[in-house]
């Protein structure tokens, strides 16, 4: 099997995922690879958890299933089971801002599939040019 097959789906992508920016990455190429071929099998697998590999408190699994579930309400794809998972949550929000003023803006434009695991982040967070 080559690389490019191997990473086809989220679960194979985070698979290979060992810090940080690793997750960007992973995260950023699939969504690229989605874009040009969107279908349920790229999401349907769960990825592995990453709470302990990446130490961030179970950020890089709940953007995951927000991730996932926000492209299948995009494409009118069925949601995965995996993406509704308690250890698919943060348990307090978690906001891409610093600013009160960044942070109130994205408490409105957050896409509900991220509000719902309090995730905040901007209405585009998955756009790829």
């Amino acid at each position: 099997m080559n690389t490019l097959t191997k990473r086809k789906t989220l679960a194979d992508s985070l698979r290979l995922v060992k810090e940080p920016d690793g997750f960007h990455y992973a995260v950023a190429n699939f969504l690229d690879r989605f874009k040009n071929d969107p279908s349920p099998e790229m999401l349907s697998e769960e990825p592995p958890i990453l709470r302990e590999i990446l130490n961030d408190n179970g950020l890089a699994d709940a953007y995951a299933a927000a991730a996932a579930a926000h492209l299948c309400q995009l494409h009118g794809i069925s949601f995965p089971s995996w993406v509704d998972k308690k250890s698919r949550r943060m348990e307090s929000p978690w906001f891409a801002a610093k600013t009160h003023n960044l942070r109130m803006i994205l408490l409105q434009e957050s896409p509900a599939a991220f509000r719902v695991r309090n995730l905040f982040v901007s209405a585009n967070a998955l756009h790829r040019a």
